[in-house]
């Protein structure tokens, strides 16, 4: 990498995302939540508390499932639900003996709210803000361009708010674990904090990378669409939202195949760069929760023998 540090030539069917204190990771067929339980006291490191889980995904099952750009949005929604489930355990294991478990009902609100919230920012909003200057872009070309510059201005900005907040530095710094337990692993090194350190905390199949293909690729899918009435606009934008998925997911998993191609890596550049916004240097103890989740995918079996990836493209 370009900061000096390691990075790993090949990809593993492995997968993961920074929750609260904590990391999850998943394989093929088993996906686990380590997080890093308070301490007695703010000095005091606690214990590291692990949960292991089968994992049975429905690409395996369906065939038309696996279509190219079909098996992107199935992937992706798949990796939604564990993910939620993911933030509810660590936000429990976060609790005291005293304290009520968030329920199940309050984390389903919580996802619907979270993808409204999504659309609506990147998609309903820049279609709109745009639509009060319609009159004066003259053509689709322009309202085309405008759309997508203010879509992409929105989801930068998003992300530079996010990295300024305090409240979410840990959260970046398990991120940034998770890159580098994952990079340690496809290296085929020992898992231990120290290998792990020396690599980079960018990783190809971010999901932060992710998400700027999804800006890209959405410029591009709107195009033909041209200047209709508003509320067609609007309903493309959201009905749009499957199809640009798959499609972005078809880019990054080419990309992680194909890391080691130099224009790869030049497509690839401004992706890692952002990155930097959403993950931070993570330390030995922060790299041993992220460790332990790894290692209890690990022991239920062997992502590395696979023959594909499925359903771990993006690593989030």
């Amino acid at each position: 990498m370009s900061d000096g540090e390691l990075v790993a030539q090949r990809d593993a069917p492995v997968g993961g995302q920074a929750v609260l204190e904590g990391v999850m990771m998943r394989g093929v067929s088993t996906w686990a939540v380590a997080v890093r339980k308070p301490g007695e006291s703010d000095d005091e490191l606690g214990p590291i508390d692990v949960q292991s889980f089968p994992l049975t995904s429905v690409l395996r099952k369906h065939r038309w499932m696996r279509l190219p750009v079909v098996r992107g949005v199935v992937a992706l929604v798949e990796s939604l639900g564990i993910g939620f489930k993911a933030l509810g355990l660590s936000a429990n294991a976060q609790m005291g003996a005293d304290e009520e478990e968030i329920g199940k009902g309050t984390w389903a609100g919580t996802i619907v709210v979270a993808l409204l919230f999504a659309v609506g920012l990147f998609f309903v909003v820049p279609v709109g803000l745009t639509s009060l200057i319609k009159d004066q872009l003259h053509n689709g070309f322009f309202f085309w361009l405008v759309e997508g510059v203010v879509r992409t201005a929105i989801f930068l900005g998003y992300l530079v708010l996010l990295s300024r907040m305090r409240d979410l530095r840990r959260v970046f710094e398990y991120h940034g674990a998770e890159h580098k337990t994952i990079s340690c692993y496809e290296a085929e090194l020992p898992l231990t904090p120290e290998n792990a350190q020396r690599f980079s905390r960018l990783h190809p199949r971010c999901g932060t990378s992710f998400l700027l293909i999804v800006m890209i690729v959405a410029i591009f899918v709107f195009a033909p669409i041209g200047l209709p009435a508003w509320w067609i606009l609007v309903m493309t934008r959201i009905l749009g939202v499957p199809l640009i998925a798959g499609l972005s997911f078809e880019i990054i998993k080419f990309a992680g195949r194909n890391r080691s191609r130099g224009w790869v890596r030049a497509l690839m550049w401004p992706g890692m760069k952002l990155q930097l916004l959403t993950t931070r240097e993570p330390d030995l103890s922060q790299l041993a929760v992220a460790i332990a989740s790894l290692e209890a995918v690990l022991a239920n079996e062997t992502p590395a023998a696979a023959d594909e990836l499925v359903g771990v493209e993006v690593v989030a």
